[in-house]
């Protein structure tokens, strides 16, 4: 680095230094952690500067301070170089998800499969539920950012691209390869199983999908359908506004779930007695791979007991994130907001735990095998006869056992 370089560094350092002893000496924070906190990066940055063994690239390092510090916050903050914001701005003007199908997160410092699209290029290649991606096209993931791993696998249609995966059992990553291609859209499945019984299933919450829903349940009723199984497993796309308004076609009182932040004002979503379709007993599947408007949506059912929740704690991902552009061409997505359940509990933190909880059978197996999660299911396709969670959904409509209250925040 050339010596005017250096003074730069410094001059900001010092900057960094008279700003922070400036606004502790005026009062202007609350919180003095603020300012303290700013002049111990600005000391690192100086030692760094000073005192590495080599002459550091500070753009890179600077960079790398950032990605920690928003990835620090919650799986899905994350700061975006000028070129990673540049690319994402044009992913997301196409299609969410449209090259591979996976719904991705952040866990063990660890890129995870969050969910996978029936028929999309994900399914196809194997990926499941819970598997860890290691490593994406060659890149390791560990502290790599959700946005960040989605722009390494999206690419043209038909190209194809190797990922290194970890799955619960295995003790070494086996290599898949993935074809990009382009997932039709879905829609909810409905089918009656018995004279008085049906099953529907949501694959996404995407826009349009509670009117599509709305139908399906008039149709089922004019079907001579009285009871409902609502699958909402591996349902992890969309909006949570399409989930909240799918919430109002069940439950009939009451609140749906709340939205608030630190700068976002509190707004409570109620209950719309004439926006009700289905009055009849319902049974709410979930599990792990359940995220998102799913999870805003399984909340008001079963936190306004309208019906069980039946099978393992939801991810916990449903929550609002603000792209904030910085001067540079670089990027924050930052985390501004929480769904919170009927009862007052942040989604984000915990997930929706189940009203009745059925152990995957991924979790009654032997760790030491490999036990990925089954496909979903593809169109039109019925749970198995053997699917521990849906018999026990039958089983509680046939009872007619009242649903059991959610639990309270705590």
């Amino acid at each position: 680095m050339s010596r005017l370089g250096k003074s730069i560094i410094v001059t900001l350092s010092v900057i960094v230094f008279c700003y922070a002893g400036l606004g502790y000496l005026l009062g202007k924070s609350d919180d003095d952690k603020t300012y303290r906190s700013l002049t111990v990066y600005g000391e690192v940055l100086q030692h760094i500067q000073e005192d590495y063994v080599d002459e550091p690239n500070l753009p890179l390092v600077t960079a790398g301070s950032l990605h920690g510090l928003l990835e620090s916050l919650d799986p899905l903050s994350a700061y975006l170089s000028p070129r990673e914001y540049s690319d994402y701005r044009d992913r997301t003007k196409g299609t969410t998800h449209e090259s591979t199908g996976l719904t991705l997160s952040r866990r063990f410092n660890f890129i995870i499969v969050v969910s996978e699209l029936p028929g999309s290029p994900g399914e196809k290649a194997g990926l499941r539920s819970g598997d860890i991606l290691v490593e994406i096209g060659g890149f390791a993931t560990r502290d790599m950012s959700v946005p960040q791993a989605y722009l390494l696998l999206d690419g043209a249609p038909g190209t194809t691209l190797k990922v290194a995966v970890l799955r619960r059992g295995q003790s070494d990553p086996q290599e898949m390869e993935l074809t990009r291609g382009v997932t039709e859209p879905l829609h909810p499945v409905a089918d009656k199983v018995s004279d008085d019984t049906a099953y529907v299933r949501l694959p996404t919450l995407d826009s349009g999908t509670a009117s599509e829903l709305s139908a399906k349940l008039v149709q089922l009723q004019h079907q001579g359908a009285q009871k409902i199984v609502l699958d909402l497993r591996d349902c992890s796309t969309g909006p949570e506004s399409e989930g909240i308004a799918a919430a109002q076609l069940f439950v009939p009182s009451g609140t749906i779930g709340s939205l608030s932040g630190q700068t976002v004002s509190k707004e409570d979503f109620e209950a719309a007695p004439d926006k009700v379709v289905w009055h009849g007993p319902v049974e709410v599947l979930i599990s792990d791979s359940t995220s998102g408007a799913a999870e805003v949506l399984a909340a008001a059912i079963g936190g306004n007991q309208r019906g069980d929740l039946v099978g393992a704690r939801t991810f916990g991902s449903a929550s609002e994130q603000k792209v904030v552009p910085m001067d540079d061409g670089s990027a924050l997505i930052l985390t501004v907001a929480d769904y919170y359940t009927p009862g007052g509990k942040a989604i984000l933190d915990d997930g929706v735990a189940p009203t009745v909880e059925i152990a995957p059978p991924s979790d009654q197996a032997d760790e030491t095998v490999e036990t990925p999660a089954p496909a979903p299911l593809a169109a039109g396709e019925l749970p198995a006869k053997d699917d521990p969670v849906y018999d026990k959904a039958l089983d509680l409509l046939k009872a007619g056992t009242p649903p059991q209250p959610a639990p309270k925040a705590s």
